[in-house]
């Protein structure tokens, strides 16, 4: 998981626990949407990656005023943007941050597993 955070703070140009509250509202995001299959298979192999979704979920990564208050109240891709946005990234940046995690992901599931994972929602292939 460390190694992951350092990936994401580097590319998106935030702090450690920034980038760990990111990682961990995207992973939460996912395990609800696919709790099963390459998924879990990822939250299994990477360890701290159930503790980042936890320590997300309890930040409040659903707070937030503005546009990130707005959406946060909506499910799917744009409540996840919304709790992004709220957890201080913008929208280039959570394009960055989706593509880092799922490189990482690769490393570890390979290509058709990842795959999997963004076919299985809808509008997420784009951040592949």
């Amino acid at each position: 998981m460390d190694e992951l955070i350092a990936r994401v703070a580097a590319a998106i140009g935030v702090d450690a626990a920034t980038a760990k509250t990111a990682i961990g509202l995207v992973l939460g995001f996912l395990q609800k949407e696919l709790p099963d299959g390459p998924v879990a298979e990822f939250l299994d192999k990477v360890a701290g990656s159930r503790d980042a979704i936890d320590a997300a979920e309890a930040s409040g990564g659903e707070a937030g005023g503005g546009l990130g208050g707005l959406m946060g109240g909506m499910g799917g891709l744009m409540g996840l943007a919304g709790k992004l946005n709220a957890a201080g990234l913008d929208m280039g940046q959570i394009q960055k941050l989706g593509r880092e995690i799922f490189a990482y992901a690769e490393t570890i599931l390979g290509k058709e597993k990842v795959q999997q994972i963004a076919n299985s929602i809808p509008g997420l292939s784009q951040f592949v």
